[in-house]
């Protein structure tokens, strides 16, 4: 399976290099040819940027049978790296010229960066899911963990009439409330550091030394629910962190199809009015 997933993407990368070859060759033959060329493959590159904008609604509309979002994927990877070969025949593989064309430029390169971004942590944050046990769904994140903090807290307050003692339930009211309340540490998730936690365990380390068996137990059943709630918030930063990239890509996409739209009103516009028509 590993060897026909590489092979795959070995030769989807083989032919995407050759379409890109062909088009800058093709192009080079036609530029003495043609006055219009620009023309033609600024066309063509809108046609491409619709296409790769064309993923997002796919996403939206899983019920109709448009193929699958695995190969919708594959094909928005490399049309968009082929979309990079089209747009240097467009504007002839030089600088931008004036402000409009270096925020378009810009425009262009800040979305296809974020969308390489988000390609690579979109494989990697599946894989650091699986080994810590699976992926939880996103939206019952915040209803598992009121539950962890509900199971908690019952626990710390029931210590207090059951041990005669508010050990552990100072130590709950001090140092894990807040922790049990929301999610916590989140940048510390992302760069896979268990420094947080491992202090979190050494608190609960240093208070069973001082706590009779029978409040260990209690003080030990806490501890499980305190790394399970850690545990949540590592499915939340991961799975936080995905949903935030659209937030980045797509509003970016939709802002470079307007600027594109913008430069075609100009373009035509400047050259109806100078007598030229494409």
């Amino acid at each position: 399976m590993k060897n026909a997933f590489v092979v795959r993407r070995v030769s989807s990368g083989l032919v995407t290099l050759v379409v890109a070859a062909a088009l800058v060759v093709l192009a080079r033959r036609l530029a003495p040819q043609l006055r219009n060329l620009s023309y033609l493959s600024g066309w063509l590159l809108l046609a491409v940027m619709l296409f790769l904008t064309a993923y997002n609604a796919r996403k939206k509309l899983p019920f109709l049978p448009l193929g699958k979002s695995r190969t919708w994927l594959q094909l928005h990877a490399y049309v968009g790296w082929l979309s990079a070969v089209i747009l240097g025949i467009h504007v002839g593989w030089r600088w931008p010229g004036g402000w409009f064309e270096w925020t378009l430029e810009a425009l262009y390169f800040v979305v296809a960066l974020s969308g390489v971004a988000g390609m690579l942590w979109s494989r990697f944050v599946p894989r650091r899911l699986t080994a810590r046990g699976g992926e939880v769904l996103f939206e019952r994140i915040p209803v598992i963990r009121r539950a962890l903090q509900d199971k908690a807290e019952d626990l710390a307050l029931k210590s207090v009439a059951a041990a005669r003692s508010s050990a552990i339930a100072d130590f709950y009211i001090g140092y894990l409330a807040d922790f049990f309340r929301s999610p916590a540490n989140y940048w510390h998730h992302l760069v896979e550091t268990r420094a947080p936690w491992n202090r979190i365990e050494a608190k609960f380390d240093d208070l069973a030394r001082f706590l009779d068996p029978e409040q260990r137990k209690v003080l030990a059943q806490i501890s499980d629910l305190a790394r399970q709630k850690d545990g949540l918030d590592y499915q939340h930063a991961l799975q936080s962190s995905l949903k935030l990239w659209l937030f980045v890509h797509v509003p970016l996409t939709y802002s470079l199809l307007l600027f594109t739209a913008l430069h075609v009103v100009l373009v035509h516009g400047f050259s109806i009015g100078a007598g030229f028509r494409p």
